[in-house]
Parts: C-alpha cells; structure tokens; sequence
C-alpha cells in the first residue's frame, strides 16, 4: 500500500559514458545532468514499485531539480527519493543528489501510477 515517506536510494558510478560530454548536454568530462535527473526518477521508482500493484508501474510527468555541483569520473553519486504526497494516482516526491556528503541536486519529481497494458495500448 502507498502511504507517505516511502524512501529509496540509488547509487552510480560517474563513467565516461554518463559524463556531460557523451550524453551531448555539456562538452566537458563531469555527470551530465540528464544522468543525475535519471538517477533521481530511478529512486523515486523504486520507492513506490514494490507498493503497487504487478499490473502496475509509475511513469514521470514532471521534474523541477538544480545540479548545484560537478562530480568527476570515478565518483560515487546516490540519489535519494521520499515519498511526500499522494492525491489518486498521482505521487509526489521530494528527490536529492548527494557526491559523497556534499548535496549535488536536488529537486520535487511528478509520477503517475499507470497499468501497463492500457499505457502501452495508447502508443
């Protein structure tokens, strides 16, 4: 069931391959901020996905975040998601990055609870 607080953390490793540079939004070897954006909507997904049910999956519709700080190759960045509104099938979430102890991002992260087959019979 969903209730509010619900948490999870994610963690990645800064590689070349999520780097500003290669992903195209920046042109210097640092996180890309789409990677650190999809590491905090990872989390939030994994907060709410075992409270729902099999049939179902949440989906993003909106994302307000900073990326205050760069973060090299080789760092270790977690995001962490929190639960902290639910009216129907829309869930708010609280979403923050963090390079070792220093907050990298942070920001609120829309999802809507959506049943599989009926979302993908709409492509």
């Amino acid at each position: 069931m969903l209730e509010v607080g619900l948490k999870h953390q994610t963690i990645m490793k800064v590689s070349e391959g999520n780097t500003a540079e290669f992903i195209g939004s920046g042109d210097m070897a640092v996180l890309a901020t789409p990677a650190m954006v999809a590491l905090m909507e990872n989390a939030a997904m994994l907060a709410v996905a075992t409270k729902i049910e099999p049939s179902e999956t949440t989906v993003g519709s909106m994302i307000s975040t900073t990326h205050l700080k760069p973060s090299k190759v080789g760092a270790h960045v977690l995001a962490e998601a929190e639960l902290t509104a639910i009216e129907g099938r829309k869930l708010t979430f609280k979403v923050r990055a963090y390079d070792g102890e220093t907050l990298i991002g942070e920001g609120d992260h829309v999802r809507f609870v959506v049943n599989r087959e009926k979302f993908l019979a709409k492509l």
